[in-house]
C-alpha cells in the first residue's frame, strides 16, 4: 500500500530533551496557505473600502461647508438686496414727491406709460418702407431761392381750435398743474392732412420720444417750426417744401391723451408762443397756393 507524503514536524522539550514528531499532510498546509491567501485578499479589500469610505466623508465634509458658506453669502446677497431695494423705493418716491412739487412730471407713485413713448414694430416698418419709397427728386428740387419768400410761419398747420395753450399748464395724464407746454395743441381728426406754416427745409422726420412721429422744417434766420403726434410722415429730412404742402396726417402717436396736432415755433432753439403767428395766418390752404405757386 502506497503511503501519501506528508511533512513531519519534530517538537522537542528544552528540559526532558523528549523528542515528538507530527506527521502533517500536504493537503492541510495547501489549505493552510489558501485560507490565508484568501485572508489577505479579504483584508485588502477591506482596508481599500475603508479608504474609499474615509475619503468620501472627507469630501462630504467639506462640500458641506461649502454649502455652508455659500448659505452665509446667499444670505449676506439677500440682505444687501432688500436693502438696494428699500433705498431704491425710498428715491424712487422721493423723485416721484419732487416732479410733484416742481410740476415736472405725475402724481407722487403714478406710473409712466412708456408704452406710447417709443415706436413699435409697426411704425419703424412704416418709416423704413416711407423711405425706401421717398422719390428722391424731391429732395433734391432746384428751385430758385426767390420763391423762398415765406420763411415766417403764416398758416395754420391744421383747421382746428386750440386745445392747449403755450405756457404753464396742467399735465393731462396727472391732472397736476405746473408743466411747461411749448407749443399749442390744435383739434385734427385722425389722418387730418398736416401743412407747413412757411416755406423751408425738413430737417427731421422721425420718431421724436413724447412728440411721437415728428417733423421739424428749418425756415432760416434760426427759426424752427414743430408738428407732432403725427400718424404718418409725407416728407423726409433734407426735402425742400413750401407754405402750404403736407408734411404728414395728424395723430395721437408719442405722449397724448387723443388725437391732435402739436405746435411749435422756435427761435435759436428756444420755444416762443406760436399764438402771434397763428393770430396772422391765413386758415385757407388752397387759396394762397394757387394764388402764389407759379405753375
Amino acid at each position: 500500500m502506497q503511503q501519501k507524503p506528508y511533512f513531519v514536524v519534530v517538537l522537542a522539550h528544552s528540559l526532558h530533551g523528549r523528542l515528538r514528531r507530527i506527521h502533517v499532510p500536504h493537503q492541510a498546509i495547501y489549505a493552510v496557505l489558501l485560507f490565508a491567501f484568501f485572508g489577505v485578499i479579504s483584508l485588502a479589500g477591506i482596508l481599500s473600502s475603508y479608504a474609499r469610505m474615509t475619503w468620501k466623508v472627507a469630501n462630504y465634509n467639506s462640500l458641506r461647508h461649502e454649502v455652508d458658506t455659500l448659505r452665509v453669502r446667499y444670505s449676506e446677497l439677500q440682505r444687501v438686496n432688500s436693502e438696494k431695494t428699500r433705498q431704491l423705493a425710498t428715491l424712487q418716491m422721493f423723485a416721484s414727491e419732487v416732479s410733484v412739487a416742481y410740476g415736472l412730471n405725475r402724481k407722487a407713485g403714478q406710473p409712466i406709460d412708456n408704452s406710447k413713448l417709443s415706436p413699435t414694430f409697426r411704425d419703424s416698418l412704416e418709416e423704413y418702407n416711407f423711405l425706401q419709397s421717398a422719390n428722391i427728386s424731391r429732395i433734391y428740387r432746384t428751385y430758385p431761392k426767390q420763391w423762398q419768400t415765406n420763411i415766417r410761419p403764416s398758416l395754420w398747420p391744421v383747421d382746428g381750435q386750440l386745445l392747449s395753450p403755450f405756457g404753464g399748464r396742467a399735465d393731462p395724464f396727472s391732472g397736476m398743474g405746473g408743466e411747461m407746454h411749448p407749443g399749442v395743441d390744435i383739434s385734427a381728426n385722425m389722418g387730418t392732412q398736416v401743412h407747413a406754416a412757411a416755406d423751408g427745409i425738413i430737417t427731421q422726420a422721425e420718431w421724436s420720444s413724447g412728440y411721437g412721429k415728428l417733423v421739424v422744417i428749418d425756415h432760416g434766420n434760426n427759426m424752427q417750426t414743430y408738428y407732432a403726434h403725427l400718424s404718418q410722415w409725407s416728407v423726409v429730412p433734407g426735402q425742400e417744401i413750401r407754405r402750404g404742402e403736407i408734411v404728414g396726417l395728424s395723430g395721437a402717436t408719442g405722449r397724448v391723451t387723443a388725437p391732435h396736432l402739436h405746435y411749435e415755433v422756435r427761435i435759436g432753439g428756444t420755444p416762443v408762443n406760436p399764438y402771434p403767428f397763428l393770430a396772422k395766418s391765413e386758415t385757407s390752404f388752397n387759396a394762397h397756393r394757387a394764388k402764389e405757386l407759379p405753375f
